[in-house]
């Protein structure tokens, strides 16, 4: 039948979309574009880069073009320029409803407002900040709903219930259409999801935390939340703050004065165990094909779970395309045990002594032969 025709392969593999989580059944980009860079601000001094709005427009255009659907923003960043600009774009461009666009609360979003004389209401996991935040978020989006609102981080003063039952009530308004949580203990993401579980609410559908082939805490407590409760994973950092370069390419901005990011600390070289991961991830490149050592990074944490949408910012187009390259790559086993040996990982107490639950421990071992069902895999590049 005609109408089943399927439509053209998009340009790029952005435009094959997965499932958000078991929880949400939206339809995403495999890679994430971010919005931290999105926008001009004072943010640009402290080691983040800004672009203008010309600037962010074509970086916007890029990777909607090559099929990208999933943008990455926050109330606060850019000095809330980010979002402005985001939403500008969208509306100009009539494509608001072709985006999935996910936002945080929790920041102080009025940061460096002199105007504002008390700033306490825009900041935390509160239900007053939570709907000051979302009203604002909306009119800078220029949308009547937010795709995923994520909490920023857990503040530790608001209660689980209070932050559940405020988040639901948007999700009934019809305001929010996912949760989001970031950067928080899996404990209280735990809770949180059998607290909604239990008393009707919106769960958390995905997490956004810090994760990359050099800082693995994640995978200590949150991955295996995730996995059990079943949420999406969004690693933020994946490029390890842009130090994950060959060193032709630290040379050249050596000797050019571009420098690189400098948000998590004043040093923007790379230190020796930056230098050794990127070495095994440019040899990895070379054997997969590909010259991009920040595509292998990226395709490495794709490998390690199944709904898994890395965040890639950056203010160059060239950049995206070679990020985007990650889509194509496939790791082996041995790839992957290749690359965590460089730097080895200590997954910490009782994983340790227990095991993660991907294999029989050998508590279990020591007593019988197991057939064990082997945990879900992460999906592999498509072939088209």
């Amino acid at each position: 039948m005609a109408f089943m025709t399927p439509p053209p392969v998009p340009a790029s593999k952005l435009g094959f979309y997965r499932k958000l989580s078991p929880l949400a059944g939206i339809h995403v980009s495999p890679i994430q574009l971010g919005g931290m860079s999105v926008g001009d601000s004072p943010w640009a001094t402290m080691g983040v880069g800004a672009m203008n709005t010309e600037s962010s427009f074509k970086l916007l255009d890029a990777y909607f073009d090559k099929g990208g659907n999933f943008i990455d923003t926050a109330n606060n960043y850019q000095d809330e320029t980010s979002e402005k600009i985001i939403g500008e774009w969208a509306e100009k461009r009539g494509i608001r409803d072709q985006l999935v666009i996910a936002t945080k609360y929790s920041s102080n979003f009025k940061r460096g407002n002199d105007s504002i004389a008390q700033k306490v209401h825009y900041v935390g996991n509160s239900l007053k900040a939570m709907n000051i935040s979302l009203e604002a978020s909306l009119k800078k989006l220029r949308t009547s709903y937010i795709d995923i609102l994520y909490i920023h981080w857990w503040d530790w003063d608001t209660s689980v219930e209070e932050v559940m039952n405020g988040l639901h009530n948007l999700v009934v308004q019809g305001k929010v259409l996912y949760l989001g949580i970031s950067d928080t203990p899996a404990w209280v993401v735990a809770q949180a999801n059998q607290y909604a579980k239990d008393h009707g609410k919106t769960p958390f559908s995905i997490y956004q935390g810090r994760w990359n082939i050099l800082e693995r805490t994640i995978e200590r407590e949150i991955i295996p939340m995730c996995r059990a409760h079943g949420l999406a994973v969004a690693p933020w950092d994946v490029l390890g703050a842009g130090k994950f370069r060959t060193d032709a390419e630290e040379e050249e901005r050596r000797r050019t004065g571009e420098k690189g990011r400098t948000m998590f600390g004043p040093e923007w070289e790379r230190n020796e165990n930056e230098k050794k991961i990127s070495h095994a991830l440019e040899k990895v490149a070379g054997e997969v094909g590909t010259k991009s050592i920040t595509a292998v990074a990226i395709a490495y944490v794709m490998s390690k779970v199944p709904y898994c949408f890395p965040i890639i910012g950056g203010r160059k187009i060239e950049h995206l395309t070679a990020n985007i390259e990650a889509l194509d790559i496939t790791l082996s086993a041995e790839q992957i045990a290749y690359l965590e040996s460089i730097v080895p990982f200590d997954s910490g107490f009782p994983t340790n002594l227990i095991g993660d639950g991907t294999k029989p421990s050998g508590w279990l071992a020591s007593a019988a032969h197991f057939s064990f069902q082997p945990v879900l895999q992460p999906i592999q590049p498509s072939k088209n």
